[in-house]
């Protein structure tokens, strides 16, 4: 699925962090956002993908798309109710 076909009411730029920053940017802007807004992240680190899971699975969040375009990776995030 290409990143156009996500709707995303925030975006983080991560390109070029590596574990934990990505994860810790992703935590601090997801507290500002309202339950069922969606976060779009661009990342390179490869860790992210298990990092950002997990975290979804524990906070009550959604990782509700993820893809590559070469050394990109991109993520939708949908903020949980919790």
């Amino acid at each position: 699925m290409s990143h156009q076909e996500h709707h995303a009411d925030e975006y983080l730029d991560a390109v070029g962090l590596v574990c934990p920053e990505p994860l810790m940017l992703v935590r601090n802007r997801v507290r500002t956002m309202t339950a069922g807004q969606v976060l779009h992240v661009q990342a390179t680190d490869p860790s992210t993908g298990r990092d950002f899971a997990n975290f979804c699975r524990f906070m009550g969040h959604t990782l509700i798309g993820e893809t590559r375009e070469g050394d990109t990776l991109h993520y939708w995030i949908r903020k949980g109710s919790a």
